[in-house]
């Protein structure tokens, strides 16, 4: 046996520092311009994501030689899983539970999640969102239709563009939402049987309060919280944090809340809070839930070709008969030859204050009502298919997995009914079950956008073209689902809508139209960081499917970065068909008297410096995206 120290300087290993830095990719040092820093930091974090795979797949392998041959009969307290997990973390020197979580998430991804963890090996999605998605796939483990969440994740992740936490969270339950929809229905009804309060005592004279109960009631809590906190003058001491756990105490124990200034009362009219009379002048709280019409109405009967597990990483059982037809690598495992049956969409969506169909009515009235109750909106959108959205990466995907080809799994996924799912700003995915639990209270106002016909919905309010109609406003804020810049969680409900061609006032003419196309959902930094800031970002119909929108954030430096990969379009597909009419042609000013020529403003400058350098950030990606058919494959 021979001994090996281990950690920095041990005996038997070469530094990282002391690594052929070329041979790595790496430059030889770090003091680089700021434009070729960034192309380095992305090479490093694709460096990072293999080397995390890398490690997945260590501990996976020891996991298989330590623990595997002994779990069916090991009953001991310290079992084999605790005793390779103190190995690891008694050599890498972290704590008993990041080495249980380690070894977890290694297991996942070589058993539950083979075609995610080739997502982390090529570097498309980073380490920190494997945990979100091991995590939000636990309950599916054994199941047969395990594989096909797997590759419905995976296809999602391939796709161009960039990804939050937020997103990835959305993302990932909607795929499990979408196979797993009795269990889902199940696991809610047991969760509302186990909601609680829990107090939990800590150190230093504090302790924590724990209330488990169904997420629309958790959100309008927190905006009851939030604006309660806000009646604050600026000198307030307090942290963000600390206000809203005062807040939440006074609410509950209808205590009083103040200002806790150090200005006598008479300057400041915030030190004492009367709760009734500010519930009473308060607006009412109102939740926006954006779901589809086949949700509203139950679930439907599934494809046939979905009822049966088609991946290979089940082989049939030898008593059983199996498809001679190899699956190709890349092919969606629940894809028939017969193929798969399809929803037709029937565009729909809601709003919180009134009941008629005219879309027209709904912001002005959310903003002005007073009602203290806390409203739960539904605002349904299209009804619910899955149509898949594959890109030419997603064809890459090898589902078959190891073993043959020829044998794939012929047991029944117990997929009988197909679900729709629900979203629901700040919170995510919800059920379709609990989304007709909330249709069914009597304060849920349901709002379809549209007629379910191709009339275009208008898209300006008629005495102004620079506001959007409240139709178009709901729907780019279903559509957006969270602020559009990369890596950014705040809903969209709680974000501006932005002009991203800057509108025009003077000369509207010019561009900045306001429609579908021409706005975003932006938090509030972002769209300052936008206006102010020497970031320009765009977005435009996709050559190949222009109910698609490409979006792009150029930073300072020139350097181009992708939109979100995963949008409202991918929960509810049938978005794809609400239109809206052109915006009206906007009225030529009158002439002005002529006078000598000044050059134009500032603010005018940049607008057309912008307006020119996403022309040229157009023609200089639209060959990457969309190739000249002529042009040989990357191979």
């Amino acid at each position: 046996m021979v001994g090996v120290q281990v950690g920095a300087g041990a005996t038997g290993t070469v530094p990282w520092a002391a690594l052929d830095h070329a041979a790595l990719g790496l430059p030889a040092t770090t003091d680089l311009p700021s434009a070729r820093a960034l192309d380095t930091l992305v090479h490093a974090a694709a460096g990072v994501a293999y080397l995390k795979w890398f490690e997945y797949r260590l501990a996976a392998a020891m996991h298989a030689e330590l623990v595997e041959p002994f779990e069916d009969e090991d009953r001991r307290e310290l079992d084999a899983f605790t005793r390779c997990a103190a190995t690891i973390a008694t050599t890498l020197s972290i704590t008993q539970g990041a080495a249980r979580t380690l070894l977890t998430d290694a297991v996942a991804l070589r058993d539950r999640l083979p075609l995610v963890a080739e997502c982390l090996r090529d570097g498309v999605v980073t380490p920190h969102h494997i945990r979100t998605i091991v995590s939000r796939t636990e309950l599916i483990d054994g199941q047969c239709y395990a594989a096909l969440v797997d590759a419905d994740i995976a296809r999602a992740l391939r796709r161009p563009g960039s990804w939050s936490p937020a997103r990835m969270e959305v993302m990932v339950d909607k795929m499990v939402h979408r196979r797993d929809p009795d269990a889902v229905r199940e696991r809610r009804d047991a969760a509302k049987q186990n909601r609680e309060f829990t107090v939990e005592t800590g150190r230093d004279g504090m302790a924590t309060a724990m209330d488990t109960r169904s997420a629309e009631d958790v959100a309008a809590l927190a905006e009851a919280v939030r604006r309660l906190a806000e009646q604050v003058c600026p000198k307030d001491t307090r942290s963000k944090a600390a206000r809203a756990s005062d807040a939440h105490y006074a609410l509950v124990t209808q205590t009083e809340f103040g200002c806790d200034c150090d200005r006598p009362i008479t300057d400041c009219r915030y030190k004492n809070i009367d709760l009734e009379k500010f519930a009473a002048t308060a607006p009412r709280i109102v939740i926006h839930l954006v779901t589809d019409t086949t949700t509203l109405d139950g679930p439907v009967p599934a494809p046939e070709a979905e009822r049966v597990c088609r991946s290979t990483q089940h082989p049939a059982r030898p008593d059983m008969g199996h498809s001679d037809v190899p699956l190709r690598p890349g092919a969606d495992p629940t894809a028939n030859a017969a193929g798969a049956e399809t929803i037709a969409p029937k565009p729909v969506t809601t709003d919180p204050v009134t009941a008629e169909p005219d879309t027209t009515e709904t912001v002005a009235t959310e903003t002005v009502a007073t009602e203290t109750v806390a409203t739960k909106t539904v605002a349904a959108k299209p009804e619910f298919s899955d149509r898949p959205n594959v890109t030419a990466d997603a064809d890459r995907i090898d589902t078959a997995g190891a073993g043959d080809n020829s044998r794939r799994c012929e047991e029944p996924v117990g997929l009988d009914t197909v679900d729709g799912v629900g979203f629901l700003p700040g919170i995510g995915i919800i059920s379709g079950g609990h989304v007709r639990d909330l249709a069914a209270d009597p304060r849920t106002v349901i709002r379809p956008l549209g007629d379910g016909t191709d009339t275009p919905l208008p898209a300006t309010q008629p005495s102004n073209p620079y506001r959007p109609s409240a139709a178009l406003d709901a729907y780019i804020r279903a559509r957006d689902l969270f602020c559009t810049w990369p890596g950014c969680n705040r809903p969209a409900w709680d974000g501006d809508l932005d002009h991203i061609t800057e509108y025009d006032h003077t000369h509207p003419e010019r561009g900045g139209r306001t429609d579908a196309t021409g706005l975003g959902a932006k938090c509030r930094f972002h769209h300052l960081l936008k206006t102010f800031g020497d970031f320009v970002d765009d977005q435009y119909p996709d050559p190949a499917d222009p109910s698609r929108l490409i979006r792009t954030i150029t930073i300072p430096d020139g350097r181009t970065v992708l939109g979100p990969a995963f949008t409202g379009h991918d929960v509810h597909p049938g978005l794809d068909a609400i239109v809206f009419g052109n915006p009206p042609t906007p009225r030529k000013p009158p002439p002005k008297p002529t006078e000598r020529q000044r050059p134009a403003p500032r603010t005018e400058q940049k607008h057309a410096r912008r307006r020119q350098e996403r022309n040229r950030n157009r023609i200089r990606n639209a060959p990457k995206r969309h190739p000249p058919d002529d042009t040989p494959p990357p191979f």
